[in-house]
């Protein structure tokens, strides 16, 4: 590898290690319902979103607040020396994405049928980290 592209790959190294993300896929929730309550945590501290989870009477708060944990997890694989109290860790980004969907037939008067389409999602969280709360 050359001298450039060595530095390169380092810088980006460093970049990477101040954020950090974990994803949900085909948690069968319909996205509508899992973007009410992402809504309330975006942009939000890692410890107010936490909060807001658990005091929030949803079934997809409980699926967040799980993803949530993971993330954080994942920063602390990248940073064994760092503490998540002080790194200042916050919810970067938070995506909810339709996933699969079954289909269903439901029977309806008249010998018809009605489609029920059982929705999923995919949400993916990306933690950053707040600048200049490094202790040098």
């Amino acid at each position: 590898m050359g001298v450039r592209k060595k530095q390169m790959a380092e810088r980006l190294k460093e970049e990477k290690k101040s954020i950090a993300f974990a994803k949900l896929n085909n948690c069968p929730t319909s996205p509508r319902k899992m973007r009410l309550v992402v809504d309330l945590i975006r942009g939000k501290k890692v410890e107010d979103a936490l909060n807001i989870l658990k005091f929030s009477s949803k079934e997809a708060a409980r699926r967040l607040d799980k993803l949530v944990l993971s993330a954080i997890a994942n920063w602390q694989a990248k940073n064994e020396d760092a503490d998540v109290a002080e790194a200042g860790l916050f919810i970067k980004e938070i995506r909810v994405d339709g996933g699969a969907m079954l289909k269903r037939l439901r029977p309806a008067p008249q010998g018809r049928a009605h489609r029920i389409r059982k929705r999923s999602n995919h949400v993916t969280l990306v933690l950053g980290q707040a600048i200049n709360t490094e202790v040098n």
